[in-house]
């Protein structure tokens, strides 16, 4: 029964996500604060690759595809494991449930 419940509000949170428009620009000094919040600035930059790829680098991977937004809205907000040099390490999640200020740094991200 509760992961029925999960199931839908994460469907709805990514529906909405899904249509919401990128017609405004992303609130950079929202996005950093929620980044250096959430400790994502640990192993991620802006321009050079740490233990996790820059946000550049994954703008670019998801440059063009209907999906990016789905897509790193569920890596941002799901814990899930990554691999940091060959060891698979919890990719954790920001520190926010709230959808604007989640769109707002993928947006962001996807801007870079």
């Amino acid at each position: 029964m509760q992961i029925s419940i999960i199931k839908a509000i994460l469907t709805g949170f990514f529906f909405c996500l899904a249509t919401a428009t990128a017609s405004h620009a992303a609130d950079e000094a929202d996005a950093m604060k929620l980044l250096e919040d959430s400790k994502c600035l640990k192993c991620h930059s802006v321009d050079k690759k740490k233990d996790g790829p820059a946000y550049k680098e994954v703008a670019a991977k998801y440059k063009g595809k209907a999906e990016a937004e789905e897509k790193l809205s569920k890596h941002v907000t799901v814990p899930s494991k990554v691999k940091v040099d060959g060891e698979e390490e919890e990719h954790g999640s920001v520190k926010t449930r709230d959808a604007d200020r989640i769109r707002n740094l993928v947006q962001w991200i996807l801007s870079r």
